[in-house]
């Protein structure tokens, strides 16, 4: 499914670019501070529960994109395994699926 494939290639921008819209204006003003990032991310409960439900969101991901693509034998696994580390779930999920459904492409062509 063609649309599919777009659907998935314009998440990842966003995915990507939402989430920086707000850290590199952060990182603009406070510097690469990682125990003041760590500091008001936990500011207060709903911050906390936000910040363990992307940690275990992220953890989930990673296992699904190394078993589905071991499985489907998709390429370069590791670029939304470091897209979900580096950016977040936003950005490596929408990526994973956008491999997948080009695999899946592949493999109906066979």
């Amino acid at each position: 499914m063609r649309g599919l494939k777009y659907f998935f290639g314009l998440l990842t921008i966003v995915g990507i670019i939402l989430p920086y819209m707000e850290l590199i204006p952060w990182i603009g003003e406070n510097g690469f501070n990682l125990t003041m990032l760590v500091n008001e991310a936990r500011q207060n409960r709903i911050s906390t529960f936000a910040w363990l439900d992307v940690i275990i969101s992220a953890v989930v991901l990673i296992g699904f994109i190394l078993y589905e693509g071991k499985r489907m034998s998709i390429k370069h696994i590791w670029i939304p395994i470091i897209g979900t580390l580096t950016v977040g779930v936003s950005f490596g999920l929408p990526l994973f699926l956008l491999l997948r459904e080009i695999q899946m492409d592949k493999m109906k062509d066979r």
